[in-house]
């Protein structure tokens, strides 16, 4: 697992937020960097977004040498696109993959170079095109990741990355649109005296689902902001006003005054001439839906084994049973129990939970495969554990017997720790 650094403060990195910011200087550069964290057919919805936001930034003027773009690149080929080598962002659209620029494909969509490609350090990257930011102090840089998550990281296609601990050098105004499921955790601890500024989303939704891809097209927070900037005048509008038409579900962290400036200042070149607005029609019936849930409700949509589904519906419940089981081991049954079981929490204890987490992918199952994601879930509970007093100086190792791992097959241990030099035994009576 990486943990990139978040070291987001004063002369460290050279952001140093003025009072008032300007807008793009005739000299300044335009940078984007754009990351789909996800592959599969099911999640569609991530790379079709991937594309439209370069799509956006393209059209507006920014030129491909100064936007990286990381995606696994398995929808345009897949067997299951009816539609070959076209990729569309909601019902009836246009195709978003033409032109997409091809940076970091497959296996070279890691945290490893997401971060190399923010430091600027082309030799660190692997197997992609080298590409990476080379932003100076004038300079303008929008960051747009759409992935699955959990509380505090971002899940990649096979690892994942813990954008609360960043670390950027950058010498220039910087804005983050993130969605991915709880990704408000990782902003929470953003200063407001840098010239960082970063949107959100609190719980992401899938939406768009079509009959005849049998996927979702979309998450809702990124094509409410995307299909603002298809329409409004970006010359004109401002962050601030952006994020207020698409504040369902989202959040804003960091310096805002930032979002006085001009959405073009970040998604487009000050000194290019302005795309013409699209005319799009709305969707009447979005469809929204849970991201975690997207799995199920597409097998459940396309699927004619109930037996299959139902199944699988036992399994998952099954899962978070016993994970509820292991929080009641560790806490006992006291007062806090409810609000570790349903509560997702600030973010703290950032090491207790890169541990628990580290057990967990360890000892019992990753989420890198489609039937694993719906694991992610149930983070936010070992998030909780490790927030409370759970998570301080305390040890617990949990042993859990093997009928504890009958379903799934390969739930083989488990072990947290959270209460020093206390041992709890699970029994096999323990069901």
């Amino acid at each position: 697992m990486l943990t990139l650094t978040l070291a987001l403060l004063g002369l460290s990195i050279g952001l140093v937020a003025n009072a008032f910011p300007t807008q793009q200087s005739g000299n300044g550069k335009n940078w984007v960097v754009i990351v789909a964290g996800s592959n599969g057919w099911h999640n569609y919805r991530h790379q079709a977004g991937a594309c439209h936001a370069y799509q956006i930034v393209h059209k507006n003027g920014i030129p491909d040498k100064q936007i990286v773009v990381m995606m696994y690149d398995d929808l345009a080929t897949n067997k299951t696109n009816p539609t070959p080598g076209v990729v569309i962002n909601r019902p009836n659209g246009t195709d978003v993959y033409k032109g997409v620029p091809k940076d970091y494909t497959g296996d070279a969509v890691t945290p490893d170079n997401f971060l190399a490609v923010l430091k600027g350090d082309s030799a660190s990257t692997k197997q992609g095109s080298g590409k990476v930011l080379k932003s100076g102090p004038n300079d303008h840089v929008f960051v747009y990741i759409t992935a699955n998550g959990a509380p505090g990281l971002l899940a990649f296609p096979n690892d994942e990355c813990r954008l609360t601990h960043l670390v950027l050098n950058l010498p220039t105004q910087l804005v983050f649109y993130i969605d991915a499921c709880d990704s408000g955790l990782m902003m929470t601890k953003l200063p407001d005296d840098i010239n960082v500024y970063a949107t959100t989303a609190t719980n992401s939704y899938a939406c768009y689902y079509d009959e005849k891809r049998k996927t979702y097209l979309g998450d809702w927070y990124s094509v409410n902001w995307m299909e603002n900037s298809d329409v409004e005048d970006l010359s004109k509008e401002t962050l601030m006003r952006q994020f207020k038409i698409v504040q369902s579900h989202i959040m804003q962290f960091g310096n805002e005054t930032l979002a006085n400036m001009k959405v073009k200042a970040f998604q487009g070149n000050a000194n290019a001439r302005p795309a013409p607005p699209m005319t799009l029609q709305p969707v009447v019936e979005p469809g929204l839906i849970p991201s975690a849930d997207v799995p199920m409700a597409i097998l459940t949509r396309t699927s004619t084994a109930e037996a299959y589904l139902y199944q699988l519906k036992v399994i998952i419940e099954q899962l978070t049973q016993k994970m509820r089981k292991v929080v009641q081991c560790v806490t006992g049954d006291n007062h806090e129990n409810p609000k570790i079981l349903s509560v997702k929490m600030d973010l703290m204890q950032n090491q207790c939970y890169k541990d628990a987490v580290s057990r967990y992918k360890k000892h019992c199952l990753t989420w890198f495969s489609t039937e694993h994601e719906y694991y992610l879930r149930d983070l936010y509970m070992l998030f909780n554990l490790c927030v409370s007093r759970y998570g301080t100086n305390w040890y617990c190792i949990h042993l859990i017997p093997p009928s504890f791992y009958t379903s799934p097959q390969g739930f083989r241990s488990i072990q947290f720790l959270f209460r020093k030099f206390h041992i709890f035994r699970i029994e096999d009576n323990w069901k």
